[in-house]
């Protein structure tokens, strides 16, 4: 009888840290690699996440924690939806990984709180080259000896504070390690000049055939040796020749590849030459996103960010039969109607067509749609001169993404009122996401500027109606909506002009009147509907719809006669809506009870679901209920010792 053949060990469950990684036999590493790809395919299914980046990475990851020692050397991830392997090899696996984006699992970012082998959070694109540039500058000034190394996807190159930190990289150290992970895509496929310049050094024949049989011969070279030097050299010397000067050389960055970024080999060798470099070094590292799972490497836009799906098809689980479509379709095919019957309406997008809701313009009228890479600062200047032309147009960018350009709202669109509208998805959480990606802020940096409109949909048909409504305004118009599918509501077949600045009560009330924005509206109905059959209260509900300008008459007259407004939103409650109706009622000297209902003072965590972080930060409909009452209770029994 034969006996089994013996399953060997899963090497990712000895991982307890990058000691761990180190004390491989180089013969073990592609099996670790194999292993994280399975994790993470097995992982993301389940949760949703960042596949289609981590799978690009693993062999570049494994190769970093091979030559450097964390924390003591310094790991700089951009954005980190590259970051999962790093976790998984900096003690962060098993329950903790499985857990990923979920109530007290790990964080789909990198984040400083979660580890010391994260030294530098991240959430939006361009940020690791200036801070890690920072960390070496800070080494430098203490004198310690330890090594920064700022991970790059080519898609950061695109953006303005990449290129801004590029130019001052020479200038402020001489040691400093950039990886440029070369795969082509950020979100949607890369844009403009950058991804052609890179395409055209990873894909000159001439040098990648030089490059190729040179390396073949001198790979078995060990590091540090005569031969490798002269290897080294060689490549330094004649890629200039071949491709032109580089780039980044003309920054006075060393550059180094491109380097195969599957090969640990090849990439351990190029990451100890650059760790010995007395000048900062540039490795352009070629991966394939989505490498390992067949449907994330075909779909490499829908896998950049996926929800749960299939982990053999790859095809995404759906969501219930006859589910209300996501906000952001409503509003992709809302502008795409208006954009069909008037060629001056144009939509914009910072990398996210499909995202916001935008791919629909750009299959069905491609002329009128611009993707401007992950550059919103450009976003928004592009489109403030286009709308000095006659040109209306309409820039969709997150809410949590839109505060990146807040300058150029200010200085270039509401300054000289242009027309420009501005949609804003994510407004409110972005539950797996975290703190990052919440658009908790933006009411409160919006109603502050002059010549703004801001506004916010109960539901899909208003959405539909404001953008209708923003695109006759003659000066700047924000609309902001919530992550996911709105309450249902039928689309009527022509969008109504809305009265600027007019809100619309739904429930009328002589003891509290509700104001809600947007998607607190169903919850004021409920909360109003309850307080009635529970405690006898006369609720009114009152959908507000502009925070900017806010409907001063109605409040006013709410206010004369009724004891509580209560305001609720889905927004922190420091320069909110409820703010907005605070400072209305003390301009007009009204004293009347107000109790406000948002997101508290703090930057709230990733979980599960919307209900769950809503529970733990005091939101649930438990929650509303019982201050609302609390609140009426507190001012009846002052009435009657007034009267007494």
């Amino acid at each position: 009888m034969n006996e089994a053949t013996p399953v060997p060990p899963r090497l990712l469950e000895t991982i307890r840290g990058p000691a761990d990684v180190k004390a491989l036999a180089p013969a073990q590493l592609p099996q670790l690699a194999q292993e994280i790809r399975r994790e993470l395919i097995a992982v993301t299914a389940k949760n949703g996440g960042h596949i289609g980046p981590n799978l690009g990475v693993v062999e570049l990851t494994v190769a970093l924690h091979r030559v450097f020692s964390t924390p003591e050397d310094q790991l700089v991830f951009d954005v980190a939806h590259q970051g999962y392997v790093h976790k998984l090899l900096t003690g962060r696996g098993g329950e903790f990984f499985r857990k990923l984006r979920q109530t007290g699992g790990a964080s789909g970012f990198l984040a400083r709180n979660e580890s010391p082998h994260d030294a530098f959070g991240a959430g939006h694109a361009g940020t690791a080259l200036s801070a890690a540039l920072g960390m070496a500058t800070a080494r430098d000034l203490r004198g310690s000896a330890e090594h920064v190394v700022a991970v790059c996807g080519d898609a950061a190159f695109t953006c303005g504070i990449t290129l801004e930190a590029l130019n001052n990289v020479v200038s402020s150290t001489d040691r400093l390690i950039v990886i440029l992970n070369d795969n082509e895509w950020s979100i949607a496929k890369n844009v403009g000049a950058i991804s052609r310049y890179l395409n055209r050094i990873s894909t000159s024949p001439t040098y990648n055939k030089l490059h190729h049989d040179l390396d073949a011969f001198f790979k078995s070279f060990p590091v540090g040796v005569e031969m490798n030097r002269v290897y080294h050299k060689w490549k330094r010397e004649t890629k200039d020749f071949i491709v032109g000067s580089s780039l980044f050389e003309k920054f006075g960055l060393r550059y180094l590849g491109p380097v195969d970024g599957h090969n640990i080999d090849a990439l351990v060798k190029n990451l100890e030459f650059a760790k010995h470099c007395d000048v900062p070094v540039l490795i352009h590292v070629l991966t394939k996103k989505g490498r390992g799972l067949d449907a994330a490497v075909e779909h490499p836009e829908r896998f950049h960010g996926s929800g749960p799906f299939d982990p053999v098809t790859g095809e995404s689980k759906k969501g219930a039969p006859g589910a209300p479509p996501n906000y952001q379709d409503v509003f992709g095919a809302a502008l795409t109607r208006f954009a069909k019957a008037d060629s001056r309406i144009v939509g914009i997008t910072g990398a996210m067509p499909s995202g916001t809701g935008l791919a629909h313009l750009a299959t069905e009228v491609p002329r009128q749609f611009f993707d401007v890479g992950i550059a919103e600062e450009h976003a928004v200047l592009f489109a403030a001169g286009l709308a000095t032309k006659g040109i209306r147009p309409v820039c969709a960018i997150y809410s949590t993404f839109l505060q990146r350009a807040y300058d150029q709202v200010i200085h270039d669109v509401a300054l000289q009122n242009l027309p420009v509208t501005f949609c804003l998805d994510r407004a409110g959480l972005s539950p797996a996401d975290g703190p990052t990606h919440h658009g908790l802020f933006d009411l409160a940096y919006l109603r502050c500027v002059p010549n703004a409109v801001v506004m916010q949909p109960k539901d899909e048909d208003e959405l539909v109606d404001m953008l209708h409504t923003s695109l006759q305004l003659p000066g700047p118009g924000f609309i902001r909506y919530p992550r996911g599918a709105g309450p249902g509501a039928p689309i009527k077949a022509q969008p109504a002009v809305l009265p600027v600045g007019h809100a619309e009560v739904l429930r009328e009330g002589s003891n509290i009147m509700l104001w809600a924005l947007g998607n607190m509206v169903p919850d004021a109905l409920k909360l109003a509907a309850r307080l009635q059959a529970e405690e006898h209260l006369s609720v009114g509900v009152v959908n507000a719809r502009f925070v900017k300008p806010l409907d001063r008459a109605l409040l006013l007259s709410h206010a004369a006669c009724i004891p509580l407004l209560v305001t609720l939103e889905d927004h922190v409650v420091a320069g909110g809506f409820g703010s907005a109706v605070l400072e209305a009622l003390q301009e007009a000297d009204c004293p009347v009870a107000v109790e406000r209902i948002g997101w508290p003072d703090r930057f709230v965590e990733h979980g599960n679901n919307v209900e769950i972080i809503r529970a733990a930060n005091g939101l649930a409909p438990d929650d509303m209920y019982r201050r609302v009452l609390d609140r009426w209770r507190h001012l009846s029994a002052e009435r009657v010792e007034a009267d007494v």
